[in-house]
């Protein structure tokens, strides 16, 4: 009897524990990440006050657009951007260095919606930008039309160098609204690579190098890195729909790879 009552009473608390089973790395919100030591940069939005979104730390970058500090469902802070038509709203990371040019990415998002129209509609939400003459996005995707696959994709892309404006989408990496995403990315000088990472998941199609990218056949090279923004930017006018919402949390830039 009594063995009987002790195995009952252990299944009965080990019920509970089964179904707390940690949540989706993207959805945890313990340990913060402003809490780990040697990052480059890094901003949880739990120190700032709710409302119209300012720092000493970063700079703000909007057209047709705003930044606000927020609570999220389970009370911690984030950071909304918003913007109208083909606007745009970033934080801005300005005096940054990295290490022999190379870092690492990290932040949590959740969109609102990603576009329908027009074809071909391009947005960017991580860019890095410095001495050179490549504009580096990367985060950032593209909608494909049917019949090339008719829903927008992430990419990582470039402008304004001799790469040219490209972005290099995949359909095996849809960009979904409405749930939260840890995304990570890691810029890697030695080969000009930049590599991508969903909640854990590693994305090597989306990865692009020296010799491999989406733009013209020439070397891609990256600047010498020295502001990093985060946000979002559409860069098609009269698009569907018209306005965009992304939330953004646990941002942080680092030498080495800070995990979801």
């Amino acid at each position: 009897m009594r063995t009987w009552l002790a195995r009952a009473v252990v299944s009965f608390l080990m019920v509970p524990l089964a179904a707390s089973a940690a949540p989706p790395a993207s959805a945890q919100t313990g340990t913060r990440t402003c809490a780990k030591a040697n990052l480059l940069f890094c901003e949880d939005f739990q120190a700032m006050a709710v409302g119209g979104a300012s720092s000493l730390r970063w700079g703000i970058d909007t057209e047709h657009g705003t930044l606000t500090v927020e609570r999220g469902r389970r009370g911690q802070k984030v950071l909304r951007v918003h913007t109208e038509g083909n606007g745009r709203a970033f934080l801005k990371v300005d005096d940054f260095a990295a290490p022999g040019n190379s870092f690492y990415g990290r932040v949590r998002l959740r969109a609102g919606a990603f576009p329908t129209a027009p074809a071909w509609a391009h947005y960017t939400l991580v860019e890095a930008t410095g001495d050179g003459p490549e504009i580096v996005r990367p985060l950032g995707g593209q909608y494909a039309p049917p019949p090339h696959g008719g829903a927008a994709y992430w990419g990582v892309g470039a402008d304004g160098g001799p790469t040219g404006d490209w972005t290099n989408w995949r359909t095996t990496a849809p960009s979904v609204a409405g749930a939260w995403t840890c995304v990570e990315w890691h810029m890697d000088a030695a080969d000009n690579r930049i590599s991508l990472w969903f909640d854990g998941v590693a994305k090597p199609e989306l990865t692009v190098s020296t010799r491999e990218h989406g733009g013209n056949p020439v070397d891609f090279v990256f600047p010498r890195f020295d502001t990093v923004k985060l946000g979002w930017q559409l860069y098609q006018a009269n698009p569907t729909p018209a306005g965009y919402d992304v939330w953004m949390d646990d941002i942080a830039l680092s030498t080495r790879r800070v995990g979801c």
